[in-house]
């Protein structure tokens, strides 16, 4: 397996893999965004790739801190494939991230997964992530 940056021609993959995770329609849209975040240096969108077949990807981003010396990395998405879980391929990913963002002077990663995802949130338990409670979201209307 080999973990690289993703390209335009994964459009596919990752509209199909977002629908893995319950985010239907994004093929209206995903060329247009696959472009903004490839070329966005606080984001390293990651494939996890084999036999030219994409078995995975993570978002990962970089955001500075004001009060605090080192930067903080947040993993917006990551998903494998259905029958590529539970073989390693996400470990790999991961692990990738968190050096990435080592690399780059930050001081903590960080991930909000859905209660309603029991095994993903197992797997975070099972790689040293903790629970660090009240995560608050406001909706805003997207104007259009």
């Amino acid at each position: 397996m080999i973990i690289r940056l993703a390209a335009e021609k994964d459009s596919f993959a990752l509209s199909a893999l977002l629908t893995e995770l319950g985010y239907e329609g994004t093929h209206r849209f995903i060329e247009r965004r696959l472009a903004q975040l490839i070329n966005d240096d606080t984001e390293r969108l990651l494939v996890a790739e084999q036999d030219n077949s994409v078995l995975g990807f993570l978002s990962l981003h970089f955001i500075p801190q004001l009060a605090l010396e080192g930067d903080f990395a947040r993993v917006s998405y990551f998903c494998i494939a259905d029958g590529e879980r539970s073989k390693g391929a996400g470990q790999q990913l991961l692990q990738h991230a968190e050096n990435l963002a080592q690399a780059r002077g930050c001081d903590r990663m960080e991930v909000h997964c859905h209660e309603h995802r029991i095994k993903a949130n197992a797997f975070y338990a099972r790689e040293g992530y903790t629970e660090s409670p009240c995560y608050l979201v406001k909706p805003l209307l997207i104007a259009g």
